[in-house]
């Protein structure tokens, strides 16, 4: 592994901490929000005063599995650092450019390749 490969892995490394810390914390106000429920009889299916209790929970659910996607984006990523294929696309097989990596450290395509999604 060369410097710059070395450079990309701890940076990515850092990011996944980041992304694996939003994510147990995520998860353990989701726990806390479904105890709280499970402990309240109260309707707020028809309270004024704002949000349910069931749209916090589906809210803090997609937040949730979004990061943990993006969690395993980063594991790829990872690999492909380790495998040498990182930052080349994988249908075209031309660079990433710089600047679609920085915005996006797990892409695996071109920015032309992930338009003809």
């Amino acid at each position: 592994m060369n410097r710059d490969s070395s450079a990309i892995r701890e940076a990515l490394l850092r990011l996944r901490e980041q992304t694996e810390a939003q994510a147990t914390a995520l998860d353990g106000d989701l726990r806390s929000l479904f105890e709280a429920s499970r402990s309240s009889n109260a309707d707020d299916e028809h309270d004024p005063e704002g949000s349910t209790i069931a749209f916090e929970r589906a809210q803090l659910t997609a937040v949730l599995d979004a990061t943990r996607r993006r969690l395993a984006e980063l594991d790829i990523a990872l690999r492909r650092v380790d495998d040498g294929s990182y930052g080349v696309c994988e249908r075209c097989a031309r660079p990433i450019p710089a600047d679609r990596l920085v915005a996006r450290p797990s892409a695996r395509t071109c920015v032309a390749c992930a338009s003809r999604r």
